[in-house]
């Protein structure tokens, strides 16, 4: 790739001095090259192209390399199209200096409106001045207006047969499926690490500049597929080295990064619970620079790192950014993990890169994200927890009142579980309930002898309000043929009694009613099933296996099992 003497030319940055000029030169898109040259060797070249992906993977160079290859013409102006070289082309030549007639660059995101489109329209009827197709290219073409894009529709579908459109975008989703279904549409990747590395040597091997193999992978990691990032930060290496020699200890510092190798000593030391040695390490990274940010993402990924190589231990030959010490760790530290304590970690981990990314103290928020790691590691596999209670069972541990112990199932307290945070033991058995057949007819041959039996009535012929009314509200005084007699908290429905009253002269075939009355009465049936419930937690809570389970999630409870939780 030819380079320009400095000394004749003001500096240009590596992103511009080295940008792809033919389909040759452009890196990490194969697909995108073969097909768009097999299309044009073939004559088979669209009127329309949509070109998509993240931000510096190449689409507007990709634009630009299209439009030169439809248009070239030779040394002598009489060759066609090319997917080679055009440097010895005077039209493209003029194209790559942004300067000819017949290539129109749009940037969508500063003109939008509809009258910026009717511009180009009104120029799409003339044919070109001296090249071969008229082409224009819109950048961010996603940022047009809906006014803008319904205008182009029409000459989008059906233009003149030297006219070419080529669209990119950064928010293909943004983009109206009317227009989508107009254009061939080519997903351009990002670039792997790989070949960004690759990429990355050659042009410090043409710029004269010594590179640390370790200084090119942290650039091209932190670059994330974008060709054009990692060359700006490759220019900034260059910079910061005094042009001569990049070291991997400069680019750290320059980026903010973690010595990975020291990171996994963090992960380590969080995940056996060795608070002191995991805080020392954090603090030793931040004072030499390292974003908390960036020391948690790290950490996310060796546990991704460390997932995959206990489901899939071919991973370890995969390029993965660790020296070959660091990656026998790994392998190593993953064998002894459980899959459970990977995915808390990675739970853990995941939550926190947000609050460190959101925090007013990002340094005081990755400790506390170590913490809570550090702590979560003492937690018991549920697994383990349920081979104790087991084990308990096997050897003839007997239950509490209010437990369930048979000889099939392992020890469980009746419509009970214990909770911790998120995560529950499953110590459940369905909660008993009362059963009523519906009725259809009148109910002469039901005694009525308390307010569950009135309550249940309600409930058999749908009457659901009017029977939690008197669940929760109604003290049972006393009951008599044809005669109810209650006294209503202030809180129940002013015809609570008027409404039971007829509702039960229809269900039992005789005049009923519901009189109201000033003794204190009974308690609610909704309190005096709190009270049952608050009695069987109590006893469960002094079983031996829920009391061990609530020492060992500290923080955890008791709670009722119904049918609606």
């Amino acid at each position: 790739m030819a380079t320009e003497s400095q000394s004749t030319v003001p500096y240009r940055v590596l992103a511009r001095k080295y940008r792809p000029q033919n389909f040759d030169q452009l890196i990490g898109q194969d697909a995108l090259v073969r097909t768009l040259t097999n299309a044009i060797n073939s004559g088979r070249i669209a009127h329309a192209f949509m070109l998509t992906g993240v931000r510096g993977v190449g689409k507007t160079t990709t634009a630009r390399i299209i439009a030169k290859a439809l248009n070239y013409t030779g040394a002598d102006g009489t060759a066609g199209p090319t997917t080679g070289p055009t440097d010895d082309c005077a039209v493209c030549q003029a194209i790559s200096e942004d300067r000819h007639p017949d290539v129109i660059e749009m940037d969508a995101a500063s003109r939008t409106g509809v009258d910026d489109i009717r511009e180009i329209l009104d120029g799409v009827r003339y044919a070109p001045v001296s090249a071969r197709y008229k082409v224009y290219i819109i950048d961010e073409v996603h940022m047009l207006s809906k006014q803008a894009f319904n205008a182009l529709l029409k000459t989008l579908e059906e233009p003149p047969p030297h006219v070419k459109f080529i669209f990119a975008t950064t928010e293909i989703r943004k983009v109206p499926v009317t227009v989508l279904s107009r254009c061939q549409r080519f997903d351009l990747r990002r670039v792997e690490i790989p070949v960004l590395e690759k990429h990355f040597t050659n042009i410090c091997g043409w710029e004269k500049v010594g590179a640390e193999d370790a200084a090119i992978s942290m650039i091209a990691r932190a670059a994330d597929g974008s060709v054009r990032d990692g060359l700006s930060l490759l220019d900034q290496a260059i910079a910061l080295g005094g042009g001569v020699d990049i070291t991997a200890a400069q680019v750290q510092a320059m980026l903010g990064l973690a010595d990975r190798g020291r990171v996994l000593d963090l992960l380590e030391h969080a995940l056996k619970g060795e608070a002191p040695e995991a805080l020392e390490i954090m603090g030793d990274l931040h004072r030499l620079g390292a974003d908390p940010a960036v020391i948690v993402q790290d950490m996310l990924d060796l546990t991704h790192l460390m997932t995959r190589l206990r489901v899939a231990p071919k991973t370890k030959d995969m390029p993965v950014g660790l020296s070959p010490e660091a990656l026998e760790r790994a392998i190593d530290l993953a064998a002894k993990l459980s899959m459970p304590t990977l995915g808390r970690a990675w739970q853990i981990l995941l939550k926190g890169l947000g609050e460190v990314t959101a925090a007013p103290n990002p340094v005081a928020a990755s400790e506390m994200v170590i913490i809570r790691l550090i702590y979560a590691a003492d937690l018991p596999d549920p697994s383990d927890l349920l081979k104790k209670i087991k084990d308990m069972k096997d050897t003839g541990v007997t239950g509490a009142p209010g437990m369930n112990v048979d000889a099939g199932r392992s020890p469980e307290p009746v419509g009970l579980r214990a909770v911790s945070g998120g995560a529950a033991v499953a110590m459940t058995a369905p909660m008993p309930v009362v059963e009523t057949a519906p009725v259809a007819a009148p109910m002469q041959a039901v005694a009525l002898n308390n307010l569950s039996d009135v309550v249940a009535v309600l409930q058999a012929n749908r009457e659901i309000r009017w029977a939690t009314e008197l669940y929760n509200y109604a003290h049972f005084v006393a009951i008599r043929p044809g005669v109810l007699e209650v006294r209503m908290a202030p809180e129940a429905h002013p015809k609570t009694a008027q409404e039971v009253g007829a509702i039960l002269t229809r269900a039992m075939g005789s005049r009923w009613l519901v009189s109201l009355s000033s003794a204190p009465g009974a308690a609610t049936l909704a309190s005096a099933e709190r009270a049952e419930m608050g009695a069987k937690i109590e006893a469960a809570r002094a079983h031996p296996v829920v009391s061990e389970v609530l020492v060992r999630f500290p923080g955890s409870d008791i709670a009722i099992k119904t049918k609606d939780n």
